[in-house]
């Protein structure tokens, strides 16, 4: 059977440009999942740092080379942001799941909270340690 409302369809929330403009809370909720990701290869790469650190010192050297050189400090730091920032996004989930700060706006100020707090948080890091 034809589709006779093909035509007053709403437009695929995918169309960003003149047609869908992004919103906080879609972003940080992507955002979040990327972050997520990149923690992974964090993780990856921090085990690998340990199984090198025991199978012995040549394995050490090129691995340890690896994650303190200018790559491997960009990585780390990066790594450090996103866990940061999946954390806050973490508790801002934990505190919608008890039904409070659902409205638009006041949801958006808590995405923009997330960011905030995990660029803070990230360069309060890099200074500390």
């Amino acid at each position: 059977m034809a589709d006779v409302n093909r035509g007053n369809r709403p437009l695929s929330p995918f169309m960003i440009g003149p047609y869908y403009r992004p919103q906080w809370t879609s972003m940080t909720s992507i955002f979040t999942r990327i972050t997520g990701n990149g923690l992974i290869v964090a993780a990856a790469l921090t085990v690998w740092w340990f199984l090198a650190a025991a199978a012995g010192p040549d394995a050490y050297r090129v691995a340890n080379g690896v994650i303190t050189s200018w790559f491997g400090d960009i990585v780390m730091t990066l790594s450090v942001a996103a866990l940061w920032y999946h954390t806050l996004a973490g508790i801002r989930h934990l505190i919608w799941d008890t039904g409070r700060m659902l409205e638009v706006g006041r949801a958006e100020r808590l995405g923009q909270a997330a960011v905030a707090g995990a660029v803070i948080l990230t360069i309060l890091t890099v200074l500390i340690v």
